[in-house]
């Protein structure tokens, strides 16, 4: 068996990365530029993202973990004799991929008989938070690490994730879009819909409306996994918009006839940086089963 660590995009609580034995290397956040927070640890998200939306002047910045902190993470385990894998949010996102595979050669030279895997997942958010959930079950029904690995590269495939926002603002706020842009967006009431395509965030189009956008997602996923609901895993998430997500989940579960198991997550602050309050996600993937 081998042991699982995630950087904080995974968007796991504490709760959860205890009980499935899960390490997470956490993001950093500052809004002053020199005091650095570990989110979860010196910060909660909801306390972050309280800030963000009251404070209208505040444009915090996230950074990755540092090849230190994941060597700090690493090493235990490989002193335990254990072999690990190491999944990060898309390296097209972040530069987390690079700290962790840094860390992983650092940590190779002084333990040669061990195995350190680390995983671009192209993804985020709830999205790597499915690729982590299939990766759980492959370690906790003993498949071996490198089989493992192989068949999380077919799952990464498979891993759809859409983004609707409550407005244009914090993309403004980010640099992400233009201030006439996001002027005209909140005049008209536009909801962006955005989606990960090859690890990297793009705009798939803009709706008038929350319900029209909600519809607008909830109608292409039916569409598309209406023929192979058995193979498939969902998961839904917010930020500061629970109630929002808890009628989407029930929405999509009567459109799909299904339950969706896994549990509503809050979305961390390297992603909300730029989605803001009111954000709301939905992501899919093939269970690893049907692609083993």
């Amino acid at each position: 068996m081998f042991q699982l660590i995630s950087d904080g995009g995974c968007d796991f609580t504490k709760e959860e990365a205890q009980k499935y034995n899960i390490d997470i290397v956490p993001f950093y956040v500052t809004f002053d530029g020199e005091t650095h927070l570990k989110e979860g640890v010196d910060i909660t998200k909801e306390d972050f993202f309280k800030r963000l939306s009251t404070e209208k002047n505040l444009f915090p910045k996230t950074s990755q973990p540092t090849p230190q902190d994941y060597i700090d993470v690493y090493e235990p385990h490989l002193k335990a004799g254990k072999n690990l894998i190491s999944l990060t949010i898309s390296s097209k996102l972040s530069g987390t991929y690079n700290s962790a595979t840094l860390a992983a050669s650092i940590l190779k030279e002084d333990y040669p008989n061990r195995t350190i895997i680390v995983i671009d997942s192209l993804n985020c958010a709830i999205g790597q938070g499915l690729i982590l959930r299939e990766l759980i079950k492959m370690r906790d029904n003993g498949i071996v690490i490198t089989k493992a690995a192989d068949i999380t590269k077919k799952v990464i495939e498979t891993t759809k994730i859409y983004f609707t926002l409550d407005s244009l603002e914090y993309l403004r706020r980010g640099g992400r879009v233009g201030p006439t842009t996001a002027f005209v967006g909140g005049i008209l009431g536009l909801r962006p819909i955005l989606h990960i395509v090859d690890g990297a965030v793009e705009q798939l189009e803009s709706v008038q409306g929350k319900k029209k956008v909600l519809q607008l997602i909830e109608d292409g996923i039916v569409d598309a996994l209406k023929d192979d609901l058995q193979n498939v895993s969902l998961s839904i998430g917010h930020i500061l918009s629970k109630d929002d997500a808890s009628t989407l989940k029930t929405s999509l579960e009567k459109a799909l006839g299904t339950k969706i198991t896994n549990p509503i997550a809050e979305i961390d602050a390297t992603i909300g940086t730029h989605a803001g309050p009111g954000a709301l996600a939905i992501a899919y993937c093939k269970k690893y089963e049907a692609l083993a």
